[in-house]
């Protein structure tokens, strides 16, 4: 049985919608029903049945969704096991692009002085994509974003910072209202595809403001070296980047309240490698308690 299978019919268990299971796991509709037809072939039973706009579970599939949690559980620690001998003291950690060029460097520093002996892997990706592998097992913890939709109950999370948006503006530009130069300066466009990008495209609509778009991209470190060249002002969270004091830029507050970028770890509760992860995020605590940003508990041990 293809387990990813089960993890697509939880979700649209969860959310009474194929469309939005697929939204989530960034695939299709139509191939989220043909995986559901796939279990259902295997089980040789209906699992799901249409009741308006949205899915309810079969009998079948209540039965299916209570059981199917427990053996991606027991699968994922089975996995641990059988691997043992040749993974122990190892760590699978997930990243955005934003925590490796800022904090992640500072906490792998600190983990690997207090558990030397562990060998650590990293793989970038967008915050839904390490929610997926982690839910899989293929990573045993993330530094990201909290995702757009709720956490599943299997997962657990540590808010490390909140990160309200400001105005980058070259330093020549310091002082100057930040709506104004948002009308009248070129804006360098945070990726709308990414959780900052939207926030700032949100604040742009409630503040009535209509932009002279000159760029688009994805990568605040390259935001922030083109606004210090002149080539416009950007809208972007107010993020740990220590390259960005390098540049010749200033970060300046907006009028307007706007919604905060919350960063920090996940993980899931049943993992194999628990008291790794809890090192991990005990260590990611005090490095922001050092650089700043708020926490949810205070660093332990």
């Amino acid at each position: 049985m293809e387990t990813s299978y089960l993890h697509s019919f939880l979700l649209v268990v969860e959310s009474g919608s194929m469309s939005e299971a697929a939204r989530r796991l960034n695939i299709t509709a139509s191939a989220v029903a043909q995986q559901i037809r796939t279990l259902e072939r295997e089980f040789n039973v209906t699992l799901l049945a249409r009741a308006g706009r949205t899915v309810l579970p079969t009998p079948a599939g209540h039965r299916l969704a209570q059981r199917a949690p427990l053996l991606l559980r027991e699968l994922t620690e089975t996995k641990a096991t059988v691997h043992s001998e040749d993974t122990a003291g190892e760590l699978l950690i997930g990243t955005i692009n934003t925590a490796m060029h800022s904090l992640l460097p500072d906490i792998l520093a600190r983990f690997v002085q207090k558990c030397p002996e562990v060998k650590v892997f990293l793989q970038s990706g967008t915050t839904r994509d390490l929610y997926q592998a982690v839910q899989q097992g293929d990573l045993d913890a993330a530094i990201c974003l909290y995702p757009s939709f709720p956490l599943a109950k299997t997962f657990d999370w540590t808010l490390l910072r909140e990160e309200p948006l400001v105005l980058l503006a070259p330093s020549r530009l310091a002082g100057q209202d930040p709506h104004a130069l948002l009308r009248t300066q070129p804006l360098i466009r945070y990726d709308r595809s990414l959780g900052g990008g939207q926030l700032a495209d949100r604040y742009l609509h409630a503040a009535h403001i209509a932009p002279q778009e000159r760029f688009e991209l994805s990568s605040l470190v390259a935001i922030a070296m083109m606004v210090d060249r002149g080539l416009g002002v950007s809208l972007v969270p107010d993020t740990a980047l220590p390259l960005l004091d390098s540049q010749r830029v200033v970060r300046i507050p907006l009028p307007l309240q706007s919604q905060a970028r919350r960063f920090g770890a996940m993980w899931l509760r049943s993992s194999a490698r628990l008291p790794l992860i809890h090192q991990l995020v005990d260590c990611a605590r005090r490095v922001v308690a050092l650089r700043g940003g708020p926490r949810n508990a205070p660093p332990t041990g």
